[in-house]
Order: C-alpha cells, then sequence, then structure tokens
C-alpha cells in the first residue's frame, strides 16, 4: 500500500504536482455543471480571480518566509492599491473611454505605478515604524499589524466612502470572446495572462538570478 501511495506520488510531481490542481478540479466541475458553455465561462473566470489571489497571496508568502513577520496588515496594502489605481483610472476617464489603444494602456500603466509607488512608501514606512521594534516577536506582530488593518480600513473609509467605487474599465479590456455558446470576458484573459506572466517573472527571478538565490535561502 505504501509503495503504491508513493508510485502515485511521485507521478503526480512528475506530471506538474500542485500546478495540476486547477486542471483536476476544472475536469471534475464539468459534469457537475453539465452545461459545457457555462462551464468554460466558470473556469475563465474562477482561473481569473486565481491570478488575482495568486498576485496578492505570493507577497504575502515572500514576506513572511524570508523575514519571518506574521503581515496581518497585508490586505491594506491590497486595498489602498486598489483605490489609489481606481482614482488613477477615473481620473483619466477620458483616456480609458477613446478608441486609441495607446491611451488606454498608458492610463492603465499609470495606475499601476501610482498603486506601486503608494505600495513601495507604506511598506518602507510600515516596516521602519511598525514591524521593525517587533521582529522575531509573532504575537506582537499579530497585534500591530492587526492594529494597523484597522486603521487603514478607517482611512480607507475616510478618504473613499463606505460606497462601492465603479471602477471605468479600459475600452481594449471591454467586451468578451465568443467561442461556439460560451462568453469569456476580455479583463479575465488579461487578468490571467498577467497573473501567469508575473509568475513567470517570479520563478525566473527565484532560481536564475543572484538575489532570488538569496530569497530562496532565507524562505
Amino acid at each position: 500500500m505504501n509503495i503504491a501511495v508513493r508510485a502515485l506520488s511521485a507521478t503526480f510531481s512528475r506530471l506538474g504536482g500542485v500546478n495540476l490542481l486547477p486542471l483536476i478540479l476544472a475536469v471534475i466541475a464539468l459534469p457537475l455543471i453539465g452545461s459545457f458553455s457555462s462551464w468554460v465561462t466558470l473556469t475563465a473566470a474562477g482561473l481569473a480571480m486565481g491570478m488575482m489571489i495568486f498576485l496578492m497571496a505570493s507577497g504575502l508568502s515572500l514576506v513572511f518566509g524570508l523575514m519571518d513577520v506574521l503581515n496581518f496588515g497585508h490586505s491594506a496594502f491590497i486595498s489602498f492599491g486598489a483605490f489609489i489605481a481606481a482614482s488613477v483610472l477615473a481620473a483619466l476617464a477620458s483616456w480609458l473611454h477613446g478608441s486609441n489603444p495607446a491611451l488606454n494602456i498608458a492610463a492603465i500603466l499609470l495606475a499601476i505605478a501610482a498603486a506601486t509607488a503608494f505600495g513601495a512608501l507604506a511598506g518602507w514606512f510600515f516596516e521602519r515604524v511598525i514591524i521593525r521594534p517587533v521582529y522575531h516577536d509573532h504575537l506582537r506582530q499579530i497585534l500591530v499589524t492587526v492594529g494597523a488593518l484597522i486603521i487603514a480600513e478607517q482611512l480607507i473609509l475616510a478618504i473613499w466612502g463606505g460606497s462601492p467605487v465603479a471602477v471605468p474599465r479600459p475600452a481594449i479590456l471591454s467586451g468578451s470572446f465568443v467561442i461556439g455558446n460560451a462568453t469569456i470576458e476580455i479583463y479575465r484573459v488579461f487578468a490571467f495572462v498577467l497573473g501567469l506572466a508575473v509568475y513567470g517573472l517570479l520563478t525566473l527571478v527565484l532560481n536564475r538570478t543572484r538575489i532570488g538565490l538569496l530569497i530562496r535561502a532565507g524562505v
């Protein structure tokens, strides 16, 4: 029995290991959903959402693995970055709704740059002022980062209010692909491709560069 389990585990690892889980779950879901077109649409949406979660979780994983910091305020950085990006996109609505792809892309890049700049500055301040005094003390890390998260939530409410913020969608990401009877929204494909690109870049950096070697040694 143990030999069979080990052989199955080794085969699973050779075929891709946990990377196969999305494919396995998608195959299992097909008979449960019934409609093939609905399955395609839901699978595309699930992959896009999964990549968004990966983008958020990868930073948390690296910070904890490398710095041994339980940052319960990680989601605050994500939220602030999202609201800042949404504000930039709202200010550049004329660029987004135009038919010029260059302006669409420029608006997206400016929103990403603004969110990234805030994340870098906020992360530096957070580490220097809040995290540094509680290194190697997980209990205090939890307390101070949860406190910072609560403060960040209230700041978001004070700045943007409690109502949902509509994010204008760039013209180049509007619409959908129609494959047979299945409809796949373009922005979901973009989210999936972006997440895949970040995954590939992270893999390359962690496995092929000196800084990646140092990170892996720390993690």
